[in-house]
């Protein structure tokens, strides 16, 4: 079902010849030429150039907005605003309740609406909630800026795990997923260099310096929202920067790609097929025990960094290097499972790291900064490699466009639900050795891995199933309506 062949039957073609290597499927519309390798070498060097750097920017972007409080938390905004510790930490938490509420809903306004504009309007809305954020007066409007800056955020990450997983074959996601959500490590170095410098402009305008933190960074997300809704594409079917040939080739791969999971249209049958699916609940506890340690080293690692010893300034400065190490994993092991077109074990690796990094962390809590430095970036080695693997294992394996629109965004808003539990596992009581985030962290590394395991182990026995089926089986099988990716046909990356 998956091959080319059975694809032009599938659309009422014909194979009408094959020369040289070369097969040419004519129907009454059109004739369509596979392309050669240099083809789509040229194609996806295109597609790249045109989407991959600006989603990525735009994720830098999200991400630096929504963590910036860590930082802002340095620059004094406890004491300007005479907030206690816990409506600090309930500010870094509710963020994550809005973000969850959302997810779903936004993901669904987009499949109407269109990547283009819809990103482009989150976008100046949460940009404008930023830059309001420097105007608050109390603990109040603290969290209640900071819970509409999650639900206006909430459309960003999901929507482009969906966005790519229109425009690129299942086994070619993965590294493009990696260097979109890689800018959270970037915007994690980058941030903490940028407070560095934005706190020395400390009461120029009679601002303080956690308030111009808030105005600058919200500045470049309202420009790049302007310049996605002109410039980021919708659909390969109605691209216009790409030519008639180019949409074709995008199209057919996508459908050959997909097999017999091509539903394109909107489902309620699909939507409510999502929530029925097993393998959705494991990889969203996967996503849960991801994201989890992830927001609380983005949240806490200032103040982790500091309480090893070094002053507010130095702190901002001195977190960065372990996203820089967590940019280059991220990468690596996306290609890494792009290459070896694998997703579980490769999850259940990085899990490990991430757990050894935690281990390390509680155990060399007497031994000085330069061992709990090091540990902490082995921790985000572990913990920011996850995220991109995890959704994408999720994309790849969930057929049918409204039914994985729903699973890519139910998938985030179980994780983010992490952020709720991150908001609150680095209290000033377990200072400076946070042995008890760290402890949490570690077990939800052990949860991940495991289950990443068991997800593995279920798609392999899954994908034999079908592959057993009886010719009377596999006709009975395909009898249903809207099977998406539970035809018989389609098989699951492991």
């Amino acid at each position: 079902m998956t091959t080319q062949s059975s694809l032009s039957s599938e659309h009422g073609a014909t194979k009408d010849q094959e020369k040289g290597g070369v097969q040419v499927f004519h129907n009454e519309r059109s004739t369509y030429v596979p392309p050669d390798d240099n083809e789509i070498r040229r194609l996806m060097r295109k597609l790249d150039f045109r989407i991959v750097p600006l989603v990525a920017l735009l994720y830098l972007c999200s991400f630096l907005d929504r963590v910036n409080i860590g930082h802002a938390k340095l620059g004094g905004i406890m004491e300007d605003l005479n907030i206690s510790e816990n409506t600090y930490f309930w500010s870094l938490s509710i963020f994550f309740v809005g973000y969850v509420i959302f997810e779903v809903p936004s993901n669904l306004f987009l499949k109407f609406m269109g990547p283009r504009k819809w990103i482009a309007l989150i976008m100046i809305v949460w940009g404008s909630i930023m830059a309001a954020m420097a105007a608050v007066k109390n603990g109040a409007g603290l969290m209640a800026s900071r819970f509409f800056l999650g639900l206006a955020e909430a459309g960003l990450f999901p929507g482009v795990i969906f966005f790519l997983s229109v425009w690129y074959p299942r086994r070619t996601q993965t590294i493009r997923i990696a260097i979109f959500y890689a800018a959270s490590t970037v915007a994690g170095a980058f941030g903490g260099v940028l407070a560095f410098g934005i706190m020395h402009m400390d009461g120029l305008q009679g601002l303080r310096g956690w308030q111009w933190i808030f105005i600058i960074e919200a500045l470049p997300t309202i420009i790049l929202a302007f310049v996605t809704f002109f410039y980021l594409p919708d659909y390969p079917e109605n691209s216009p920067f790409l030519n008639e040939r180019e949409k074709e080739v995008v199209v057919n791969r996508i459908k050959e790609d997909a097999g017999p999971a091509t539903e394109t249209h909107f489902s309620w049958n699909q939507f409510f097929a999502a929530f029925k699916d097993l393998k959705l609940y494991l990889i969203s506890i996967i996503s849960l025990c991801a994201c989890c340690p992830m927001y609380s080293l983005s949240l806490f690692m200032p103040t982790i960094v500091r309480d090893m010893g070094f002053t507010n300034l130095t702190a901002q400065a001195m977190s960065a290097p372990p996203y820089v190490f967590a940019c280059i994993a991220t990468i690596l092991f996306a290609y890494s499972s792009d290459r070896r077109q694998e997703r579980g074990f490769h999850l259940a690796a990085v899990a490990f790291i991430g757990m050894i990094g935690y281990i390390l962390l509680i155990t060399l809590k007497d031994k000085g900064a330069a061992g709990l430095f090091v540990a902490a970036t082995i921790a985000c080695c572990g913990a920011f490699p996850l995220i991109p693997l995890t959704s994408v294992w999720n994309a790849n394996n969930t057929g049918g466009h409204t039914k994985r629109a729903v699973a890519i965004a139910f998938g985030a808003a179980v994780g983010n639900a992490g952020g709720i539990i991150s908001g609150q596992m680095y209290r000033q009581d377990d200072a400076p050795h946070y042995v008890r985030g760290h402890s949490i962290s570690m077990a939800m590394m052990i949860v991940g891995w495991v289950t990443a395991l068991i997800l593995r182990t279920h798609l392999h026995f899954e994908n034999k199933k079908r592959e057993r089926m009886t010719p009377e089986q596999h006709r009975i099988a395909c009898e249903k309506e809207e099977l998406c990716d539970k035809h018989p046909d389609f098989q699951y990356i492991l």
